[in-house]
């Protein structure tokens, strides 16, 4: 395949990490392609003083690629799929998800080797609603405090003594060489893991049936199953930033196992369950494991979340 393709993406290191990754790929299957990087600035990038949930959600770290490909000035973007919401937007799919890294919560300290040394009252770090729901579910007396940033610069705070640990993803760790970093990983039953953690996915227009050819070599089959049954997870309870969600599923054979989790950002009300089946009905189970939560008591709470949240 000759031609060029050119791949939208954001700034940070971790970005172009994954970008570098999937043009690394293509030159493999594809060896006379040119690839091209086109580095962006996101919303979700400028905006370091706040959480993202009072921003407008994760979507800020796409939206700017997304344009880019509609206006025709890039073919494709690469994402960690924990930032791609549920919906996207008219035109566009997610075409190729590459086999999923280590999905887990990574607990990184200088000071304490595992999670359950944590003193009482100590200082945790993280921009994110899902691992501080389920954090304070475990241990209510811990200070949980909003850390912002790339890897780096949360790994410097965390060096420069602001907190006595902090959580960030394996998968982005260790694709960055800071493995090293990490005291524990965390299991599933402990920190259940963002949906799409550890994946990553290539977007492109849904008509463009070149590019769309030149990515299928890519597309790893066994991680699509469990995309399938995550995302429309997330997708029927319409979770947004504001709300901690968590849902991971796991392949057997002809099997997929789903567990999901929804809950308050205090870990005060969380509702849990799983599922379990053909994987052939990955999407279908997943809904169904979102009407469950919801049925137990996850309606009101999200919606008072978004009340809370529009105020």
């Amino acid at each position: 395949m000759d031609g060029e393709i050119r791949i939208a993406t954001r700034r940070s290191r971790l970005a172009l990490w994954q970008a570098e990754h999937v043009a690394a790929r293509l030159g493999i299957v594809h060896p006379s392609l040119a690839v091209r990087l086109l580095p962006m600035v996101t919303e979700g990038d400028r905006i370091l003083d706040r959480a993202l949930a009072g921003a407008g959600g994760k979507g800020l770290f796409i939206k700017e690629l997304e344009v880019a490909i509609l206006a025709g000035q890039a073919d494709i973007a690469v994402h960690s799929m924990k930032d791609v919401p549920a919906a996207l937007p008219d035109g566009m799919v997610i075409t190729a998800v590459l086999e999923r890294a280590d999905p887990r919560d990574a607990f990184i300290s200088n000071v304490h080797t595992q999670f359950d040394e944590l003193p009482r009252g100590a200082r945790v770090g993280t921009s994110s609603l899902r691992r501080q729901c389920q954090l304070m579910r475990a241990r209510p007396d811990l200070k949980i405090a909003t850390l912002r940033g790339n890897v780096e610069t949360r790994l410097r705070k965390l060096d420069q003594g602001e907190f006595a640990a902090i959580l960030l993803a394996t998968a982005g760790l260790e694709r960055l060489e800071l493995g090293a970093r990490i005291r524990e990983r965390l299991a599933p039953d402990r920190m259940l893991p963002a949906v799409g953690q550890g994946v990553i996915g290539i977007e492109c227009r849904t008509a463009d049936k070149y590019v769309r050819s030149l990515l299928a070599p890519l597309e790893h089959a066994a991680t699509r199953r469990c995309l399938e049954a995550e995302r429309a997870f997330a997708a029927r309870l319409g979770g947004s930033c504001q709300s901690p969600i968590a849902g991971f599923a796991t392949l057997a054979g002809d099997r997929i196992d789903l567990r999901g989790l929804v809950g308050s950002p205090d870990g005060s009300k969380v509702f849990a369950d799983r599922i379990a089946g053909a994987t052939s009905d990955a999407a279908r189970l997943g809904t169904a494991l979102a009407e469950r939560l919801l049925g137990a008591g996850a309606d009101a709470l999200l919606k008072s979340l978004a009340m809370d949240g529009a105020h």
